[in-house]
């Protein structure tokens, strides 16, 4: 029994990767098309994975393989402290280079219609991202403290 569960935890947990992976393609696709020299690569992608990955277990801890693995939650809980001052160090950084710079240094040289709508849409998508795994790593110890109490009066996770 505990071998078929395993296999089903592993086939969605990689199945929520490949969804992740395809999110992150389509969401910085237009992006990766219209613009040139975007400085800002890596911090979207781990806003968009973290934010993905991080409300996932939020809302379903227990289908993932955290579920039974009370060490790792208890490390979540210490780790996610770090990373809200990283990502919100890196939210501070973008919003430094658009009050410095000019558009055309987000996004590159195009037409004047173009840029406004790719700025906007750079913008929106870092700032939607950025602020949505910010909140989520806030309330992620919460959930992991509750799961490891749940887990060790009840047995469930």
């Amino acid at each position: 029994m505990t071998e078929i569960l395993f296999a089903q935890k592993l086939r969605l947990e990689l199945l929520w990767w490949l969804l992740t992976a395809l999110l992150v393609v389509l969401i910085m696709a237009p992006i990766y098309l219209y613009t040139e020299g975007y400085p800002f690569w890596r911090i979207n992608i781990i806003y968009i994975v973290t934010f993905i990955t991080v409300v996932r277990h939020l809302f379903l801890l227990p289908t993932t393989f955290l579920a039974t693995i009370q060490w790792l939650k208890v490390a979540l809980i210490f780790l996610s402290i770090p990373a809200i001052f990283m990502l919100v160090q890196e939210m501070n950084r973008f919003q430094v280079f658009l009050d410095y710079n000019e558009p055309e240094k987000l996004v590159g040289l195009m037409p004047i219609d173009t840029l406004r709508a790719m700025v906007k849409y750079v913008r929106s998508e870092i700032i939607l991202f950025g602020v949505g795994s910010v909140i989520s790593l806030v309330v992620l110890p919460f959930r992991m403290i509750r799961s490891v109490w749940r887990y060790r009066n009840t047995g469930k996770p």
